[in-house]
């Protein structure tokens, strides 16, 4: 009989790895919940930068150039991610943290201009009602304590609190809160009862409707889930709290073991409101599904049928320098096609009106097919791929990514009265992409930039009869932030101090001057002083900056009521103000096509949708 060979011995390393990959797949969702990690589903690229600023009322009433001395006492910080401070003094090269922000420009302060310029054109409005110049609601009065709480939950979570401001709901389940309150006061009493003699019997009563509670309650959350025989345990509850009560104990334990439960719950809600934060900021900037479902079925129809792209009748009028041309970056196909829609929509003449839209790899098929198959009247649509036409007739400049319009979140403070309510802005900027728009459009003069989050709601044509003089940019200039409150972002480089920021959205650009003053050779040299490292968040921090540099003097101030900022964070602008407004402007984090989106807002968007559309129905897109 042979004897049977001993069981070979099993390997121990498969298992510890299999075991080792089962706990990183744990750690990583819970290393995204603490914001350990950026998120990887961001598509709409906007950066998440914060700005802490002081008010610049003071510094802006300077006359004989002496705000140097003030901008230096208010000099503002730089939080990043909502919770570590610079020297003020720090050269802000190393501020390359999240960034966002597109601000809402309220009715924006006085322009102080330095020396005489051109008067802005009148924006021709139709205005239904006098809205005496104020666009926003009444706001609610508020204690001390509510802003400062504000004011701490939008420095560290941004627009996120005043979402949930607005979707807050108030507690309607009573027994649940009044259990939830018998418990905490039966938790505080519980320690200094046990420690007393005599009163086992009263201590054991103690515990066993505290177990009760917190069995109830782990099993309900609202009233209607409660059990039936739920007042028999309240009405034991409270007859041993008022035996507790009843007892001498020392005040200062019941009260230490009460503030340990307030600080404990306080600790829970704040987690729970970090928890909800991220969701939110990963619901903001992922794509919703059904645009995904777009894009993929009109990139799979373009490769079908090939017959909508070979029609190249209006190949020709796409370098007319005399025709109206406007540019819009953008990867989100019903984005642009609103913005497209809504300009032509209010445009008496379209047959001279030429769009350029710069889109990238991922989106160009898909774009190229929607704007094949659908007209927007007499105008041409012209597809561009921003990494091909940049590798091509662009090869020595590095940045081949399409960069959308930057956009930022600043926070402006009054040092002379710190109780006021800390004044959130979105500012937005041109991107890096912006700045090779003369090279690619060689033959052009004058374009009309266009963010694909602006609707358009008059007639834009007398915006090419504005003459700019010398200037570049026409802009809506935003003085409610000026460069001398900059100065650690824009470090020691000569400037204005008092001069004022300004808004991308809506955009004149006169490329011909633009060429003259050489601004994108201005842009790559202040891009090899400002960026300091080659990974992205340095890159995108440094937008701000060069922008504002970069067009130094040369801004013409368009009418402020070109635009109205803000519906994409600001609940409270008047919808008489959003109908007397040329564009909209929905800068912020809550998109018009997004479901957190303001609602109020989006029917001002979703009225210019390509209807009766095939792929609309089938992506559900059309609700």
């Amino acid at each position: 009989m042979k004897a049977t060979p001993p069981p070979a011995k099993r390997r121990r390393g498969p298992r510890l790895a299999v075991l080792a990959l089962v706990f990183c797949s744990l750690l990583v969702p819970i290393a995204f919940l603490f914001n350990r990690f950026p998120a990887v589903y961001v598509t709409d690229e906007r950066p998440q930068q914060e700005i802490d600023l002081p008010s610049f009322e003071r510094f802006g009433r300077q006359e004989d150039g002496s705000g140097a001395n003030s901008e230096a006492k208010d000099a503002p910080k730089i939080i990043h991610g909502g919770n570590s401070n610079i020297d003020p003094h720090q050269h802000s090269d190393t501020d390359t943290s999240k960034v966002i922000a597109k601000p809402k420009v309220p009715p924006p302060h006085k322009i102080e201009q330095l020396k005489p310029e051109a008067k802005p054109v009148p924006v021709p409005v139709q205005p239904r009602k006098d809205t005496s110049g104020n666009n926003m609601k009444p706001t609610k009065v508020q204690n001390a304590d509510d802003v400062e709480k504000a004011k701490a939950c939008q420095l560290e979570f941004g627009s996120y609190c005043l979402w949930s401001i607005e979707h807050k709901e108030v507690m309607k389940d009573a027994i649940v809160k009044r259990l939830k309150d018998q418990l905490f006061v039966a938790r505080s009493y519980y320690p200094s009862i046990a420690k007393l003699k005599g009163k086992e019997a009263l201590t054991r009563g103690l515990k066993q409707n505290i177990q009760e509670h917190e069995r109830v309650l782990s099993e309900s959350i609202v009233d209607a889930d409660l059990p039936s025989f739920i007042k028999v345990k309240i009405d034991k509850m409270d007859q041993t709290i008022t035996r507790a009560k009843a007892c001498t104990v020392d005040c200062n334990n019941v009260d230490r073991k009460l503030r340990q439960i307030l600080h404990m719950t306080e600790d829970e809600a704040h987690f729970h409101m970090k928890q909800s934060a991220y969701l939110y900021n990963l619901g903001v900037h992922t794509m919703p599904k059904s645009h995904h479902c777009l894009n993929m079925r009109l990139t799979v129809e373009y490769f079908k049928s090939a017959l909508l792209d070979s029609d190249d009748s209006a190949v020709h009028r796409f370098n007319v320098p005399d025709h109206r041309h406007y540019v819009i970056l953008s990867k989100n196909v019903l984005a642009a096609s609103v913005v497209i829609n809504s300009t032509v929509s209010n445009s008496e003449e379209t047959e001279n009106v030429v769009f350029h839209i710069l889109t990238d790899a991922q989106n160009f098929y898909a774009m190229k097919h929607w704007f094949g198959r659908n007209s927007y009247r007499e105008s041409a649509v012209h597809v561009i791929n921003y990494k091909q036409i940049i590798l091509e007739n662009l090869p020595e400049f590095s940045t081949q990514q399409l960069y959308l319009p930057e956009e930022f979140r600043v926070f402006i403070s009054n040092l002379e009265r710190p109780t006021e309510k800390t004044r959130m802005e979105y500012l937005s900027v041109f991107s890096h992409s912006h700045f090779f728009i003369p090279e690619i459009l060689k033959d052009l003069k004058k374009v009309v930039v266009l963010d694909d989050d602006v609707v358009v709601q008059r007639d834009l044509s007398y915006l090419w009869n504005i003459d700019m003089g010398d200037k570049v940019n026409g802009a809506v200039k935003f003085c409610g932030l000026r460069l001398g409150q900059l100065r650690n972002l824009l470090g020691k480089a000569t400037y204005d101090l008092q001069s004022c920021a300004w808004m991308s959205g809506v955009n004149v650009i006169d490329l011909e001057r633009w060429r003259e003053h050489n601004v994108t050779h201005n842009y790559l040299k202040l891009l090899r002083k400002f960026q300091h490292n080659d990974d992205e968040a340095s890159v995108r921090a440094a937008a701000l900056p060069i922008s504002l540099l970069a067009f130094e003097h040369l801004i013409y101030p368009l009418d402020e009521r070109l635009t109205i900022s803000g519906l994409g964070y600001d609940y409270a602008i008047k919808e008489e103000a959003i109908w007397n407004s040329a564009s909209l402007h929905y800068n912020g984090n809550m998109k018009p096509w997004l479901e957190l989106g303001i609602p109020e807002y989006k029917k001002f968007w979703k009225r210019f949708l390509t209807r009766d559309e095939r792929f609309m129905d089938e992506c559900n897109l059309e609700n």
